[in-house]
């Protein structure tokens, strides 16, 4: 056990000091997971909010596919984005493999099921009657868009907090897409996982504190906002 209490320690020192290695892969991380979050909910809460309100032909298979794509593994994702940007790829001219924008675009397709399924759900859960109430009191089109997700409001931000953990915690993605670049696409966990690997068990505490961190500040967030 002392080589954990020794890792802690060392955790401690490198955190308190601002270790650049560390920090470096605390802001990649946190630049990525912005992108590919911004991105699905943007894309994801219009989703969720069509396959939740509207009933139409197909939808109850459409729901399969994307509560089938909510287990999606995250090397799957990895080689499909690695595929397409390589450069044999279709979209290897864009110049973004072993880039942050090319791990947030793998990080949105595992975001956006759980964002779209999520935020249908909570749609769905709504008062069936809130629409024609709505209708009768003049509501336009777009003033009914905005009431209704207002009111799954808690919904919606648990849908992201969820997302934001997937990918947050993600590795495959970041390690096929990014490389694991030292001071470039080194996010969080692959320099875990890289660190680990070579015995040195301090700088894994220490960005592993700093996710557990980052979780419990999304999820007392979340819960602040639902008591307000």
């Amino acid at each position: 056990m002392d080589f954990l209490l020794g890792g802690f320690l060392t955790a401690i020192q490198l955190l308190v000091t601002g270790d650049s290695e560390t920090y470096s892969a605390v802001f990649a991380t946190l630049r990525v997971s912005s992108y590919s979050m911004a991105a699905s909910l943007v894309l994801g809460v219009p989703g969720g909010f069509f396959l939740g309100h509207f009933d139409f032909r197909g939808k109850r298979q459409l729901r399969l596919v994307v509560d089938t794509l909510l287990a999606l593994p995250t090397v799957l994702v990895g080689l499909l984005v690695y595929a397409f940007l390589s450069q044999r790829g279709p979209l290897g001219d864009w110049g973004l493999l072993f880039t942050l924008p090319g791990i947030a675009i793998g990080q949105t397709f595992l975001a956006l099921p759980v964002v779209v399924a999520l935020t249908a759900t909570a749609v769905e859960a709504m008062d069936r009657h809130l629409r024609t109430t709505l209708i009768t009191l003049g509501a336009s089109r777009t003033h009914l868009l905005f009431s209704i997700l207002w009111e799954g409001r808690f919904g919606i931000l648990a849908a992201a907090a969820t997302a934001y953990g997937r990918v947050m915690t993600e590795v495959g993605i970041s390690m096929m897409v990014g490389g694991n670049i030292k001071w470039l696409t080194r996010t969080m966990t692959t320099a875990i996982a890289l660190e680990t690997n070579k015995g040195q068990f301090g700088m894994g505490v220490a960005l592993g504190l700093v996710l557990m961190a980052i979780a419990f500040g999304v999820n007392f967030s979340v819960s602040f906002l639902r008591r307000r």
